[in-house]
């Protein structure tokens, strides 16, 4: 298994853990993850994190509860599918966003979206800088969908897909 982090910071020699710049709401018992640690996201959900930092973005996927009417509808022949606003395109296309692949070992699964997390520092093993990220999401058998706005989006939430809201405070309009 490989995992990543993805910055706009070139020179990151090692990560220390550090609390979330904005913490989240968390389930009872889960509260920890708004403490000091290093994130990571595995090979199959990087796509989450093909975006400029601030980038607001919704993440669409099927579960194996998802229906195969809102499957086809949501995603067609894709694997998941990415929605950015338009005005976020042209950084898309320019990047550039550097990808450090971290060591498997040191980090725990959190089992929710390829997220893994480490609670010591942590040595990146590979560096790579990586732009045109509007051309890295077909590879993956991710559509990068461009919209208007995120807003109609909402609604997302209330189907059987895996949804999930990055930077969306970025979004214009959003609430």
């Amino acid at each position: 298994m490989r995992l990543f982090h993805f910055s706009d910071d070139s020179g990151i020699a090692a990560f220390e853990p550090r609390p979330v710049r904005v913490p989240s709401a968390r389930a009872p018992g889960r509260e920890w993850l708004s403490g000091p640690l290093v994130w990571a996201i595995d090979a199959d959900h990087d796509f989450m994190y093909l975006f400029p930092r601030d980038c607001p973005r919704i993440l669409i996927w099927a579960t194996p509860d998802t229906s195969q009417n809102e499957r086809r509808h949501w995603l067609g022949d894709w694997r998941a599918a990415a929605y950015v606003e338009r005005h976020w395109l042209e950084r898309l296309e320019a990047g550039p966003i550097h990808r450090y692949e971290l060591p498997a070992e040191d980090f725990e699964d959190l089992k929710d979206a390829g997220m893994w997390v480490a609670r010591k520092r942590v040595m990146p093993i590979e560096y790579a800088t990586m732009s045109r990220l509007d051309r890295e999401f077909a590879p993956r058998k991710v559509d990068l969908r461009v919209v208007d706005t995120l807003i109609p989006l909402k609604g997302l939430w209330d189907t059987s897909l895996h949804v999930s809201g990055i930077r969306l405070r970025n979004a214009g309009d959003w609430e």
